[in-house]
């Protein structure tokens, strides 16, 4: 693996890290000014997160 490849991969992981993170912190704000959304917060929270990550996965793997 060259210098390039490794430097690109971990831009990757750390984007994907501050997304995943992001939609976090912004669903717990979300759920502390709304608890009866719990649920539909928690879902669309999931479903963003695995497409940050299968994102991550998909560039990290491609070449």
């Amino acid at each position: 693996m060259e210098i390039p490849e490794i430097v690109g991969a971990g831009l990757i992981v750390i984007g994907a890290g501050l997304g995943i993170g992001r939609i976090g912190g912004s669903a717990m704000e979300a759920i502390a000014r709304q608890p009866e959304a719990t649920a539909k917060i928690q879902t669309a929270m999931l479903i963003a997160a695995a497409l940050i990550e299968g994102i991550g996965f998909a560039a990290l793997f491609a070449k």
